[in-house]
């Protein structure tokens, strides 16, 4: 007895197809890692983006201009 002929795939078949081993490739994400806590004392670099006026002002005194700005924000902050 002959084969019968296979039927052509269709997109929807090879799409179909294609969505069901994707879905058992991938897995969950995972969770991110929890923050550590900040430890006192300890400063963070970070790149700030602040008008050019306001960052005169606190360079006009000279060296310690960064902490200047760290204990201004200190205080609009409430700590």
């Amino acid at each position: 007895m002959a084969e019968q002929p296979r039927r052509p795939r269709t997109l929807n078949d090879a799409r179909t197809e294609a969505e069901a081993a994707f879905k058992k490739a991938t897995a969950k994400v995972a969770e991110a890692p929890p923050k550590q806590a900040a430890i006192p004392g300890v400063k963070e670099q970070v790149t700030l983006r602040i008008d050019q006026d306001v960052l005169e002002f606190f360079q006009q005194d000279g060296p310690g201009w960064q902490d200047r700005i760290n204990e201004a924000l200190r205080r609009a902050a409430g700590k």
